[in-house]
């Protein structure tokens, strides 16, 4: 089992919005069998609470399903236990290998370095904005996830072939 961990601020927005987009990519790809996908915050401000509405809304339009998230904060064994951790941003990656074990700091990556069609180097945090940015984000998150999905995919057909 390969599993993709999405890390944002609160685990209310864009993690979420990355789970949700990337567990349909991967329903759709057929690959539940070798794929796990959650996501977490690195910090504990929202923990237990569901994803922010303006994000379950703007998910939903484009037909991802974020009501069952409940957030939550990284654990040491979410460094242990994921193969790749996806930082929305730079804040994000900094407090990330903060805390991560030197072993494990090789999973550590921004998102968005699996973008194919934009150029920018974090998915900005929507929180503090209007729904449009919650519109941008989901742009980024689809579009860099296309790029994790293609990872992965190898990742597992190699594994499987082993």
């Amino acid at each position: 089992m390969h599993k993709v961990l999405f890390v944002c601020t609160g685990n209310i927005c864009r993690s979420p919005t990355a789970q949700g987009v990337f567990q349909h990519l991967v329903d759709e790809g057929s690959l539940s069998d070798a794929v796990c996908v959650d996501s977490v915050a690195t910090h504990h401000f929202h923990v237990g609470e569901a994803p922010d509405a303006r994000a379950q809304a703007a998910a939903r339009k484009r037909g991802y399903d974020l009501s069952s998230h409940v957030a939550r904060q990284i654990r040491m064994d979410d460094f242990r236990d994921a193969d790749l951790i996806l930082a929305m941003d730079w804040e994000n990656l900094s407090a990330l290998q903060q805390q991560c074990p030197k072993i494990y700091q090789h999973k550590l990556m921004l998102l968005m370095r699996f973008s194919n069609e934009f150029e920018e180097a974090t998915v900005p945090d929507p929180y503090y904005g209007g729904p449009e940015g919650f519109n941008k984000v989901l742009d980024y998150i689809e579009d860099a996830c296309q790029g994790v999905l293609e990872l992965v995919r190898k990742r597992a057909l190699q594994y499987q072939a082993a």
